[in-house]
């Protein structure tokens, strides 16, 4: 058992006679908890862009991953990724199931308890692989899809971790600069996305007016943008690891950018169709927050309304690559999380200022606009370096996984048909969500049962009268998210 002091303030004294400010591990589990609610945010901002048939999918998955990635952290994700005797690439087994951890200062800050620095970065290692599920939106399987999150964060997410912020690290010793995960969280989510789309394939229907379709819930996707827009205060605030004028600085241009990007996006949209899309400002918003991510410690105000328009901008254009590409990245994973997280990681090259670190006593160099011109190549590098090795990494996995009797990554045809949330759950985010079914491109109602049992009551009356049980796919309904536009419109693409 870890013996400690206290200091007359009531401030925890470790055993090495470190000294902890209450206030900085009140902050930082404060944060902790905002970032926790990131997670399903994800899902609710996945479950309304897709149809209603696979919506509770992914509130299912934005859950079920977290659990299983906390899973992993503790056993041996924080060891691979954070132990002080790891190497360049990757860390070792030395705090395998958090041992050690108790009696240590964190990895991250000689201020902060480790077990406090442990469950922070713990969110960081659940969100990532909560994000690159998109690239299985309507046609994965859930199973293998949390055996892959397991795997992929094992190989993947921790190494890049790793060469980013531990202290041995090649990225950290480099010289780059990532405050809060836009090559860890972003850049490696959005390329596995889009590494998992290209092998899962095309959604029944690609290309065709079945698959032209809106949102089944803007009111989720709000939602789900709330909850991120707030969590992410504590994604970037809580990355100065303590609480200082820092971690206030990263709270502010973390609002700026949020909000510079999502009037941008709007205005993009607006050009086109003349319509004040909901989607479109959730979308710039989100991408103003994942561009600010790697640069919110390093950057002033006026920076960060920049990198929110920089952002959305490319972002809302690389919308349109999965088009030139032909790869079925339903929800924009890459566009919104790969480019972001690259645009945003370029900016803090150009933008990194010498003055705003020091607000916690931290020193560097900063970026072009301290003359320190290397330093864009330093965010090239491990940019590049990340996106490619997240590709090929994750395609291999996927690859292998799917080769594996019981493991193949994609549902049936069939299931396809009836909806991920029926095939895969038994369960309904909707107790009407399946009430029509398309075979073969047509829609199959008990339509034709109902006006044939005109004379004698409907077909309903009928099975109730003879007692039997409600079923949800046996109503009529109007699909709702077919529109009459070939392809889907420019701004409901998130």
């Amino acid at each position: 058992m870890v013996n400690v002091t206290f200091s007359p303030e009531r401030n925890v004294i470790g055993e090495d006679g470190t000294l902890y400010n209450n206030g900085d591990i009140a902050w930082i589990l404060s944060s902790a908890a905002l970032v926790m609610i990131m997670t399903p945010g994800v899902g609710f901002l996945y479950s309304g862009l897709l149809r209603r048939k696979n919506a509770l999918s992914m509130l299912y998955l934005s859950l079920a991953v977290y659990a299983v990635i906390t899973f992993q952290w503790f056993f041996w994700g924080y060891s691979l990724t954070f132990s002080a005797t790891g190497g360049d690439f990757i860390g070792n087994l030395d705090n395998f199931g958090l041992k050690g951890i108790l009696d240590e200062p964190s990895a991250g800050s000689d201020k902060l308890p480790g077990l406090t620095f442990v469950i922070y970065q713990s969110m960081f290692a659940a969100i990532t692989p909560a994000i690159a599920v998109a690239g299985m939106a309507e046609r994965g399987r859930i199973g293998p899809c949390l055996v892959f999150c397991f795997a992929w964060a094992t190989i993947v997410y921790d190494p890049i971790a790793c060469w980013t912020w531990a202290a041995n690290g090649w990225g950290f010793k480099l010289g780059s600069l990532d405050f809060a995960g836009g090559g860890p969280v972003h850049m490696s989510s959005g390329t596995a996305a889009l590494a998992y789309s290209l092998w899962l394939g095309k959604r029944r229907g690609y290309g065709t007016d079945r698959l032209a379709y809106k949102p089944h819930s803007v009111s989720h996707v709000i939602l789900g943008t709330t909850f991120l827009w707030f969590g992410w205060f504590g994604f970037n605030g809580g990355s100065a690891l303590g609480s200082n004028v820092r971690a206030t600085q990263a709270f502010i241009v973390t609002n700026i950018s949020a909000a510079a990007a999502g009037l941008t996006w709007c205005f993009l949209d607006y050009r086109l169709e003349k319509k004040w899309s909901a989607v479109g400002l959730c979308s710039g918003i989100l991408a103003g927050l994942v561009g600010i991510t790697p640069a919110a410690g390093f950057v002033g105000s006026p920076a960060a309304l920049a990198i929110g328009v920089i952002t959305a901008f490319f972002c809302n254009f690389g919308t349109k690559l999965k088009y030139l590409l032909r790869i079925d990245d339903a929800i924009d994973g890459f566009a919104l999380h790969g480019i972001g997280g690259f645009v945003g990681s370029i900016c803090t090259g150009l933008f990194a200022d010498a003055r705003v670190v020091t607000f916690d006593g931290t020193v560097i160099d900063g970026g072009w606009i301290n003359h320190h011109w290397v330093q864009l190549g330093y965010q090239l590098a491990t940019s590049v370096a990340i996106i490619s090795y997240t590709f090929v990494v994750t395609s291999i996995l996927l690859i292998a996984m799917d080769k594996i009797p019981g493991f193949s990554l994609r549902v049936s045809e069939e299931a396809e048909i009836v909806g991920v949330d029926e095939d895969q759950l038994g369960e309904w985010g909707y107790d009407y969500a399946e009430t029509t079914r398309d075979i073969d491109g047509h829609i199959e109602t008990e339509s034709r049962d109902l006006k044939k049992s005109s004379d004698s009551g409907s077909a309903f009356e009928e099975k109730q009268a003879a007692g039997h049980p409600r079923d949800p796919h046996n109503f009529p309904q109007h699909d709702a998210h077919v529109h009459p536009h070939p392809h889907p419109k420019e701004e409901d693409s998130v």
